[in-house]
């Protein structure tokens, strides 16, 4: 493993040598330590390779990642792994608002708790929280999945589109455009991959509860004005 250190390399320097790493040698398992709050670090990542970073982390860390296996050991500041187009983001701490923002694809694995706006705009990716999540999650939400062990905040899924959300705990009230729905057995399976994935092994699908779209504000409708 290839210890790159922020105390000792500035942030364009460690990036750099991770977006365009010697695939000939076939060096692929690095070390950022001392991160020490810096943003954006492993941003654009694009070759498969695995990325230990020791410590927290600030905005946009492991955003635009393709391929890449990213595990944060510590906290996330506003917009881990946005737009995210595929690979991994571990976070075994907790992340702050906008998790996995606009990502096309992917898995985010959130060990703690996520703030609001997590999975804003997602359009493909698959966010698993173990612990809760804040207000407007899954806002404008396109596609993928968003699993929730703990709790979700205010307006959950507010104007959602194909997107299903999948939570454990209770929903402190529901967006515009989102409802509970019946989960198939094409749902359960997809969840069942899901909680294995990230390791999850004391639930099942039939704890989860899922919600999406109504599909009301597809097109403008006059009876519909007070739900835009």
């Amino acid at each position: 493993m290839i210890n790159l250190d922020l105390k000792k390399q500035t942030l364009r320097e460690v990036n750099d040598l991770l977006q365009n790493i010697d695939t000939k040698a076939n060096l692929r398992n690095y070390l950022v330590s001392n991160p020490s709050g810096n943003h954006a670090v492993c941003a654009g990542l694009k070759d498969e390779m695995e990325v230990l970073i020791k410590g927290h982390v600030g905005y946009y860390c492991a955003g635009m990642n393709q391929k890449a296996l990213i595990t944060i050991e510590g906290n996330v500041g506003t917009g881990v792994a946005e737009n995210m187009m595929s690979g991994t983001v571990h976070v075994k701490g907790n992340a702050s608002q906008s998790a996995g923002a606009t990502a096309h694809g992917g898995t985010l694995i959130i060990e703690g708790n996520a703030s609001s706006r997590c999975g804003i705009s997602m359009k493909g990716i698959d966010i698993i929280v173990k612990g809760s999540v804040g207000h407007m999650s899954a806002f404008m939400a396109q596609s993928g999945n968003l699993v929730v062990c703990g709790d979700a905040g205010d307006a959950l899924g507010d104007s959602l589109y194909e997107a299903k959300l999948f939570i454990k705990g209770s929903v402190k009230s529901l967006g515009a455009d989102c409802e509970e729905k019946k989960m198939t057995k094409q749902d359960k399976d997809t969840l069942k991959i899901l909680l294995k994935k990230s390791k999850i092994t004391d639930l099942k699908p039939e704890d989860f509860q899922m919600y999406g779209s109504a599909k009301k504000l597809y097109n403008f409708n006059i009876d519909n004005v007070s739900e835009y």
